[in-house]
């Protein structure tokens, strides 16, 4: 079999079939997939969760787990690689055919040294001795762009940034000169500006050693940039396929043309300046004091300086900046969930460092979303438990047949079906688990709300209906919304006013079309060019 040009392809996938065994029965994840990849080429295999994008491709590299059974071809070269014997296959995946994992942290093993994970493969799988494994391994943190290599050879993964950390994860697929790089998410959880230089690093690692790339995303922003061909998936098939341009302007399949829809879209309509005030910060500080060793005085770091902001009821303020820009500790230094230096008033009242006998009250007002729902909802409760549970402390009078009726109440108003308040969290998807999260929130009836990248890892079609969902909880309930995210196609279609922060300072704010449409400082021009965003329709929602 050849690709769409012709060329014989170095990764052949044919009929590919998975199924896992479940105590509900068999589960056909991937049904009769054809995928091929030929040497530099760039095939991006696009769709939602569950549509069994990542599970094609670990298919093929014989990582499924063990109640998966994987059927049909995965041609390497030539060979029939599928269901080969692990000492024969070893010398194929990890050598020939490499992978990069969506979250690096939980990829690198935090007990060992960047350096000796990085000799690791290249002993195992090339052959090279200890010196000349650390030999290369200090080119490769070089060729990726590794700042101070000679350093951060010797550092362990969290003293690294999340790009790093990345950029690590792509040298070790590269250790061995891969012909196949299977990239699965590698960009999801980094900011616009890192994703852009992990994206731009691919390409120029692409061209000079030619190596065939499988790129695994629902990010079709990203796909258009990079990719040469389209697979898009859907419930475990294929349903359109085909050159890049053709698919994104002249796409055939419903399903296709909803994903390429799926951008949040629309501004938000104004809040009159007579509304009153629910946050309010005045040259916010916060500094943290990091140790240097025995002896030796600690140094203090800002992470947060100086900065002021006003939030009225109804409005949506977006914080934007890469990782590390202190966006995240602003946001908890409002909450009072950080010590800070300033003044942050709440409803005209001045909690500035207040302690726990004014804050208690005042929690169930101040609701905070993390990034992550499933680390953040315990495994061990039920729905209903999980979205009831702050009832149990700010409402302790409440009988548990009423604690149930506002359960049911909640779960309706974020769209999921009450009756799945009996089930655990493991058992939704990324999107249901953090609809059940802001119904945690909301079930509280809270005045503002700090959400910190609440859409980061959902697909974009999921990211667009949480945009509507947070939208409609505003409209409703006139809720006050500070909205943390590197995701700059979010933060413009939801907030008011936004703020622009760089290592702890704020660089530039305004009214969000101003920001996105005439941005002052290089550094906001930066992000939105990074962003590569569609140009704004001029739709007002709820207008």
């Amino acid at each position: 079999m050849t690709d769409a040009v012709g060329v014989e392809p170095v990764l052949d996938i044919q009929n590919l079939r998975v199924t896992f065994q479940t105590n509900d029965g068999p589960v056909a994840a991937v049904r009769g997939v054809d995928i091929s990849v030929s040497k530099g080429e760039t095939v991006a295999i696009v769709g939602e969760s569950g549509s069994g994008k990542s599970q094609t491709m670990m298919a093929a590299m014989g990582l499924l787990s063990d109640n998966g059974r994987a059927e049909g071809r995965v041609l390497y070269r030539g060979e029939d690689i599928l269901g080969l014997p692990l000492k024969r296959l070893n010398t194929v995946r990890g050598a020939r055919i490499t992978m990069i994992f969506q979250e690096p942290m939980t990829s690198l093993d935090p007990l060992y040294s960047i350096e000796r994970q990085l000799c690791e493969p290249m002993i195992e799988h090339g052959g090279l001795g200890r010196k000349a494994a650390a030999a290369r391994a200090l080119d490769l943190l070089k060729l990726v762009g590794i700042p101070a290599p000679e350093d951060k050879i010797k550092a362990y993964p969290y003293e690294l940034s999340g790009g790093q950390r990345q950029r690590v994860m792509i040298a070790m697929a590269l250790a061995n000169d891969p012909d196949v790089l299977i990239a699965d998410e590698p960009t999801t959880a980094l900011d616009v500006t890192t994703q852009a230089q992990i994206l731009e690093l691919l390409a120029d690692l692409q061209k000079r050693i030619g190596i065939a790339v499988v790129f695994i995303t629902h990010d079709l922003g990203i796909v258009r940039r990079i990719a040469d061909r389209v697979v898009v998936m859907k419930d475990g098939e294929v349903v359109e396929a085909g050159q890049t341009a053709k698919i994104f302007d002249h796409p055939a399949h419903p399903y296709t043309r909803m994903l390429l829809d799926a951008e949040p879209e629309g501004e938000k309509p104004p809040v009159g300046e007579d509304k009153p005030i629910v946050i309010d910060g005045q040259k916010v500080g916060v500094s943290f004091a990091i140790p240097r060793g025995f002896m030796k005085q600690p140094v203090l770091f800002h992470a947060v300086e100086d900065v002021s902001l006003v939030v009225r009821e109804g409005q949506t303020l977006g914080i934007v900046g890469e990782s590390g820009s202190g966006k995240s500790t602003l946001g908890r230094a409002l909450l009072q969930l950080l010590p800070h230096s300033g003044r942050v008033h709440f409803d005209g009242q001045d909690i500035s460092n207040a302690g726990k006998q004014v804050m208690r009250p005042l929690r169930r007002q101040m609701q905070l979303v993390f990034q992550d729902p499933f680390g953040s909802l315990s495994p061990r409760m039920t729905v209903g438990q999980v979205v009831t549970e702050g009832l149990l402390v700010h409402e302790p009078g409440l009988s548990a047949g009423e604690r149930d009726r506002r359960a049911c109440q909640v779960l309706e108003e974020v769209s999921l079906d009450p009756a799945m308040r009996n089930r655990y969290p493991h058992e939704f998807s990324g999107g249901q688990r953090q609809r059940i999260a802001i119904a945690r929130t909301m079930v509280l009836k809270p005045r503002l709300v700090v959400l910190d990248e609440p859409t980061s890892a959902l697909d974009r079609t999921v990211q667009k209906q949480i945009v509507e969902l947070l939208r409609g909880l505003q409209a409703e309930h006139r809720l006050t919304y500070v909205f943390i995210s590197h995701d700059l196609a979010v933060v413009r279609a939801l907030a008011d006013t936004v703020v622009v922060m760089k290592t702890g300072k704020v660089v530039e704010a305004g009214p969000t079309a101003a920001i996105f449409e005439a941005p002052r400082d290089p550094y906001t021009r930066d992000l939105i060019a990074a962003a590569a965003l569609e140009p704004m329709h001029g739709r007002v929602v709820g207008a």
